[in-house]
């Protein structure tokens, strides 16, 4: 829409905050209608049974994913296309455990839509945490809560609670990957949700990744588009719902980079980059607002942010902008009034 046209990068002309629908017909709507209704209770149901109860039992991890795909199967999510970057097609199979992500690494992945985490955690059962823009440090989540962040109010810096002492305070990635050994830990480094069309400047919660531990950045996208929630809130809730249980089917398409490591952490030299430094590093508007977001960071280590933000680019046929989180913020208020 033009009146937000403001919100749109002025390198790429992206949007990452429009919200995506899909046109159907006057056939196909009534199709949907009784899809969603058959489809709503038991959903519902399922979902009410795994957090409230199944979630909180001692179950082995298999039957933990097991039943979070059940949850995926009720709206019909059904094909999953997984790929490597620059493995071909059929020689999955062939590669070593080190190529996708395992215990004692972290999983970088965009930030579009609640099925991320849920699918995250079918497949890899990781350690959830949330990022900040402005600060190094994490905080753990549950799945519950990594889900629920897609339909959050954005969160541009730590609360007063999170920077307590207390153990639900925040943390570093060094110190959760100490805590959990045997898991991996899932970031989302964009802070918050997109339409899938733009990477978001990252936070540098990344740096706080050790040397020795690979990054891999994952993009995920869906077939048709229009679960992703990039405006937050209840009306964005019940949307998303309204989309995923009234289709037959849904496809998620995941892409795995190589993993990356944060040589940062050994060869830094605690110089900080000034003010004309990073700006003569990057050649375009979400180079510039990256340096800007990442606060207090290095040459090197943006450097590093840089190659992560690229790879989920790539491999999501997206583009990276310089929009940041209060560019979302006051398009939501834009939008909230417009809807109005």
């Amino acid at each position: 829409m033009e009146k937000f046209s403001q919100f749109r990068d002025k390198g790429s002309g992206i949007s990452p905050f429009m919200p995506t629908s899909t046109p159907a017909s006057a056939l196909f709507s009534a199709v949907h209608v009784f899809l969603f209704l058959f489809r709503l209770p038991l959903f519902l149901s399922y979902v009410g049974l795994y957090f409230l109860f199944l979630h909180n039992l001692p179950l082995p991890v298999v039957a933990r994913k097991l039943l979070l795909w059940g949850v995926m199967g009720i709206p019909g999510i059904w094909w999953v296309d997984l790929q490597l970057d620059g493995v071909k097609r059929g020689a999955l199979s062939q590669q070593p455990p080190s190529r996708v992500p395992h215990a004692r690494s972290v999983v970088a992945a965009n930030f579009t839509s609640p099925l991320d985490a849920l699918y995250l955690a079918a497949v890899f059962d990781p350690v959830f945490t949330i990022s900040y823009p402005h600060t190094r440090k994490v905080r753990r989540i549950g799945l519950f809560r990594a889900i629920g962040m897609a339909l959050a109010p954005l969160a541009c810096s730590p609360s007063p609670e999170d920077s307590s002492s207390s153990g639900g305070g925040l943390t570093d990635l060094n110190t959760l990957l100490d805590r959990y050994p045997g898991r991996v830990i899932a970031v989302f480094p964009e802070c918050g949700t997109t339409n899938g069309k733009g990477i978001l400047p990252l936070s540098p919660s990344l740096l706080g990744v050790p040397a020795d531990v690979a990054i891999f950045p994952v993009s995920l996208r869906y077939t048709p588009p229009n679960v992703t929630t990039p405006v937050p809130g209840l009306a964005a809730g019940a949307s998303f719902l309204w989309k995923l249980l009234s289709r037959p089917t849904h496809c998620i398409r995941i892409r795995i980079a190589e993993g990356m490591y944060n040589t940062t952490r050994a060869t830094t030299n605690g110089a900080s980059v000034s003010a004309s430094a990073a700006s003569s590093s990057s050649s375009s508007a979400a180079g510039a607002a990256a340096v800007a977001a990442g606060g207090d960071v290095m040459l090197e280590e943006r450097r590093l942010l840089d190659r992560v933000a690229e790879a989920l680019a790539r491999l999501g046929r997206a583009k990276r902008v310089g929009l940041t989180l209060q560019d979302k913020k006051a398009f939501v208020e834009a939008w909230k009034r417009g809807r109005k």
